[in-house]
């Protein structure tokens, strides 16, 4: 019988054994006096707990502690996590555009607005999955219609196909470095799910650089201008591929343009 464990004797206690083993450790208890002892002073050990708690085992479980709640709450502390480190990386995105606008040069130019602003709407949209844009990519008819009407010039929607990237769609955006005060944001998403952005304006009465690349943190945005629009294309990959891709664009939305020059500044 020296094969009994306490285990063993705590499961005869709980009730927990089966016929034969409990034939067993009965027969090791009538053998071996200290194994008897020690199973009453457990029972009684356990007879004290239940006088003492058994009153608090028949209490309903509080709602605090309902298992689905504990699991709700748990949840929503997990969401709020995500919304402020998301929130912590759109303000040091917006932060990083602000403080360029800031830097001492006799203040931003309306084309360098234009950048920042552009930056600051591809760092709220592109995080966004059922409203990153407000006319999906295919309806792009009504898309480039109402763009237009509210440009007040006829704009077209890019293809951008051969450089691997699709329309997810558009929407109506605030300029207020321009009279007018509206642009127009066009979201293109790759195979991968990296999204770029497209920032259209008017270009009458903005002036500045025709062509101009910015690094934002681990954006770039590429500007150009010519004499009907200005365009700042923003994402995350390297400022060559954003290159391929404007050439691209500038094809489409000016058939007739001239390319501008590529300069090139780092922030």
């Amino acid at each position: 019988m020296s094969d009994i464990s306490r285990d063993d004797l705590m499961a005869h206690l709980d009730g927990q054994l089966d016929p034969a083993r409990r034939r067993a450790v009965e027969a090791h208890l009538a053998a071996h006096p200290e194994a008897a002892a020690e199973l009453a002073l457990l029972r009684r050990q356990a007879d004290a707990l239940r006088t003492l708690y058994g009153p608090v085992e028949a209490e309903p479980v509080p709602p605090r502690l309902d298992p689905p709640r504990l699991a709700l709450a748990a949840g929503r502390r997990r969401r709020q996590g995500l919304a402020r480190a998301a929130a912590v990386v759109l303000l040091l995105a917006i932060g990083m555009a602000a403080g360029w606008l800031l830097r001492p040069l006799g203040g931003p130019e309306p084309h360098e607005r234009l950048i920042a602003d552009a930056v600051s709407a591809h760092t709220v949209y592109v995080a966004e999955n059922r409203h990153a844009v407000e006319v999906a990519g295919t309806d792009g008819a009504h898309l480039s219609s109402w763009l237009s009407s509210r440009l007040e010039s006829r704009l077209a929607m890019p293809e951008l196909a051969g450089e691997g990237l699709a329309l997810l769609g558009g929407r109506l955006l605030p300029a207020p470095a321009i009279a007018g005060g509206r642009a127009a944001q066009l979201m293109y998403e790759d195979a991968a799910g990296e999204r770029v952005t497209l920032y259209i304006t008017p270009a009458a009465g903005i002036g500045g650089p025709a062509y101009e690349i910015v690094r934002f943190g681990a954006d770039t945005a590429l500007y150009w201008a010519d004499a009907v629009f200005t365009c700042t294309i923003v994402g995350s990959q390297p400022p060559e591929r954003l290159e391929a891709i404007a050439r691209s664009v500038f094809a489409q939305l000016d058939p007739e343009g001239t390319p501008p020059a590529r300069p090139y500044r780092d922030l």
